[in-house]
């Protein structure tokens, strides 16, 4: 059943992402925020057919964590899930991606047209630049920044080096930080076709506030909550 069922989304994923991606394109005329606001309607369809086809359904906890101001997302990365569903689960975000990820037929057409913060990440403190020049735009012009602190994703019980790009951009700019912890590895495991049903929670931690704070400080502190509170999270209960 979950192969039949995985087969279905794939195939209607494709032709999603293939007539979004054109949307994308004839956007650009409009702000920043109008297309967000149109290009994400791919993001809450396919999270809707994950529930509906795949059986992933999902619960928040800790919204009331959320701040007025933009802030910025340091989040677990374990599965293609979150990187779909934040863009519509939180306010307007722009994601710190890899550059890559804009040459990919279709899906990166449409990505370009978010306004993303790409960064070259073999570049090493050139690309720690990037994500403060251009996410402190991002702030300025009422967009959050959603930053994967591992760089990329891990499975489910395990854990990457914590970068420093989040906490270094939290540091300069002064937004507060809000942690996000999530098991959707569980269902939709990394670069696996083959998704199961079951419950993705999500969970917001306090915001962080970062005056007085290094870096450095600001990333062991924002790890040590993710990291804890990965171990309480309930599990997804996949239905076989």
């Amino acid at each position: 059943m979950n192969l039949f069922r995985s087969v279905i989304f794939a195939v209607l994923q494709t032709v999603l992402t293939i007539f979004f991606s054109v949307v994308a394109l004839f956007s650009f005329p409009f702000s920043a925020h109008a297309r967000y606001q149109l290009i994400t309607g791919y993001n809450h369809t396919v999270i809707w057919l994950a529930r509906w086809v795949l059986g992933i359904q999902y619960v928040i906890l800790g919204a009331e964590n959320l701040p007025i101001q933009p802030s910025i997302i340091l989040a677990k990365h374990q599965s293609a899930w979150e990187t779909v569903a934040f863009l519509c689960l939180f306010p307007p975000i722009s994601p710190v991606i890899k550059q890559e990820l804009l040459r990919v037929p279709f899906f990166g057409w449409a990505f370009r047209m978010l306004s993303p913060i790409a960064i070259d990440r073999g570049a090493g403190r050139e690309a720690l630049k990037q994500i403060v020049s251009q996410g402190k735009q991002k702030l300025a012009q009422g967009f959050w920044v959603l930053v994967f602190p591992e760089g990329t994703r891990v499975a489910p019980g395990e854990k990457g080096r914590y970068g420093i790009g989040g906490g270094w951009l939290a540091a300069d700019s002064g937004a507060p930080i809000v942690p996000v912890a999530h098991n959707a590895g569980e269902v939709w495991p990394k670069n696996a076709f083959i998704k199961r049903s079951g419950t993705v929670t999500v969970s917001i931690g306090p915001a962080i506030e970062t005056a007085g704070k290094s870096a450095a400080e600001l990333t062991r502190e924002v790890e040590a909550w993710i990291e804890g509170e990965m171990t309480r999270l309930p599990p997804a209960a996949a239905r076989q």
